[in-house]
């Protein structure tokens, strides 16, 4: 097919939205919460931020997921993360919602679970749609659970999606906060199953020099398996304390 031969849209085609990408600013909005309105993300300036989309309140799927984010909310903002969540419903119904949730909902152990992160309202799905949330091929309607996971300058470092169908791993959500910040901190990458504790990735050395070095076990505490991968210990204790809030439970 020539470029001439192309179709030309038509108006009853599916309008794809683009989403932003690892290393981009986050879109900036203003936004009616169930905790007031913000203005984002200049509101969270110096501070993570996990801004994720749900597709519908009182739906069960989502319900187990606002009530897992709400009970490690602490252990979040412990690793200096906020949570924002989103949805194309309205702010009447969140409200509604996350009061049934405090009031009727018991899962796995958790019951009287007061969400006190913002809810945004989007029933124009402006903001799903500047993020990329609404796929019309899952639905059209109805936002699919996204994930952001946004620095302190308001860059987006992480990207994840899920389907409507499937929840959200909260272990691994608070995980990637804390690689994230460990590879800032320590100047290092983090390895397939990483935890706090584990052996770090080294940068690829930038000489031959540098390689030559490591591999003879000239270079401290590096561990080289051949010159491109090269590993090292930092304790959990020492990342604890360098990612770490001070007095954060």
């Amino acid at each position: 097919m020539t470029i001439n031969e192309i179709p030309t849209p038509t108006t009853n085609s599916t309008a794809v939205t683009g989403m932003p990408r690892i290393g981009d600013p986050a879109p900036a909005f203003t936004a009616v919460t169930t905790q007031g309105d913000i203005n984002f993300p200049a509101d969270y300036a110096g501070k993570w931020v996990v801004f994720f989309s749900h597709p519908a309140d009182f739906t069960p799927v989502c319900t187990s997921e606002f009530m897992t984010f709400a009970s490690m909310q602490q252990e979040f903002a412990a690793y200096n993360t906020e949570l924002v969540g989103l949805s194309v419903d309205g702010l009447y119904s969140h409200i509604a919602w996350l009061r049934t949730i405090k009031d009727k909902i018991t899962f796995r152990g958790m019951k009287d679970v007061e969400v006190t992160f913002p809810l945004i309202e989007d029933i124009s799905m402006k903001i799903a749609e500047m993020y990329g949330m609404i796929m019309p091929g899952e639905d059209s309607t109805k936002a699919v659970r996204a994930v952001f996971v946004i620095d302190p300058e308001g860059k987006i470092r992480t990207v994840i999606y899920y389907p409507l169908s499937l929840g959200r791993n909260f272990d691994e959500l608070l995980r990637v906060v804390k690689a994230l910040q460990t590879a800032d901190h320590f100047s290092v990458a983090t390895p397939a199953d990483w935890r706090p504790g584990d052996s770090v990735i080294v940068p690829p050395a930038g000489s031959c020099g540098t390689a030559k070095e490591r591999m003879d076990g000239h270079d401290e505490g590096v561990k080289c398996e051949d010159w491109f991968f090269c590993t090292k210990e930092i304790a959990a204790a020492d990342i604890e304390s360098a990612i770490r809030v001070r007095g954060k439970a």
